[in-house]
Order: structure tokens, then C-alpha cells, then sequence
């Protein structure tokens, strides 16, 4: 495909001015009355040595700051020595396991949700999940319920289980 001087400048302006392949290809079938395939036109840019400019990326907003990881939950304090506290991804609940295990499981400890509310947890030999709230009829929101499940899990990781 043969252009004259005005075309390929035409078309360098295109390009410079950030316009696609596939636009490139329609301009020249409207403004000079050249169809081409897509194939072709890609071929006629390269020719020409000229590049196409890759759209920029779309800016991602800041991620916020992470909560405060040094931050302790409020039964992290009493925890017997040795024992571990994770506070769940944004720190609403923290888990704690206890150093001593209780009788019949595997492992366990103690759980402070959002609201305050503390519960004993365990987990048996059949890896059956145990929640046992301070509060009798206590039930954590569903969010929460995930958190723990979250944090619970990166503990026992560690743990090795």
C-alpha cells in the first residue's frame, strides 16, 4: 500500500494523537477512501515505523492504611504467657490460643468479637469446630463468624496443624 507524504503524516499525527489500529483502519477507509483489513493496516503502520501508544492504565486509588498490628485485644492481655493473639484482616476480632489445651481438643482458645462479646473456642479430633460464648444465647454477627474463622485459621497455621 502505497501512501503520499500528506497521508503518512496524517496518519503519524493519528498515532500520535493516540488513536488505535482499529481506528486508524476506519479513518482511512473514510478520510482516503482505502479499505483495509486490520491485518493490513497493522502491516502499513509497521511500514511506516510508526508505533501505536498503548492506552495508559487505569490509576488504582490508595489501598488505606492497614490497621495498627502492635494493637492488642482486650483478653490478649490476660492471656497466659506464650499464648498468641491474631487480630482478624481489619482487626475487629482477635483470636487467642490458649498454651495449655483444653481436655478432649486439639487445640483452643478464646475469641473477643467486634462488639465486645468474648467466647471460648475449641477445636476437636474430628476438626470439628467448638464456639462456646461467655454470654449464654450470644451469637456473632455473620461478618464476625468470618473474621474468626480468618484469624483461627492463620493461628492453627502457624501452629503447624
Amino acid at each position: 500500500m502505497k501512501l503520499d507524504d500528506t497521508q503518512r503524516q496524517t496518519v503519524a499525527k493519528w498515532i500520535a494523537d493516540g488513536a488505535k489500529l482499529s481506528e486508524i483502519q476506519s479513518r482511512l477507509a473514510s478520510e482516503f477512501g482505502i479499505k483495509l483489513t486490520y491485518m493490513e493496516a497493522r502491516f502499513l503502520v509497521d511500514d511506516l515505523k510508526l508505533t501505536p501508544k498503548d492506552p495508559e492504565p487505569p490509576k488504582t486509588p490508595e489501598p488505606p492504611p492497614a490497621a495498627n498490628p502492635a494493637a492488642v485485644a482486650p483478653d490478649a492481655a490476660t492471656a497466659p504467657a506464650g499464648a498468641t493473639a491474631t487480630p482478624a484482616a481489619g482487626g475487629k476480632v482477635s483470636v487467642i490460643v490458649d498454651q495449655i489445651t483444653r481436655p478432649g481438643a486439639i487445640v483452643s482458645g478464646k475469641v473477643t468479637f467486634s462488639d465486645g462479646q468474648s467466647a471460648d473456642w475449641y477445636l476437636d479430633q474430628t476438626g470439628r469446630l467448638g464456639v462456646v460464648p461467655k454470654q449464654q444465647g450470644y451469637k456473632p454477627s455473620a461478618a464476625d463468624v468470618q473474621d474468626f474463622q480468618l484469624a483461627l485459621q492463620q493461628e492453627v497455621a502457624k501452629l503447624g496443624y
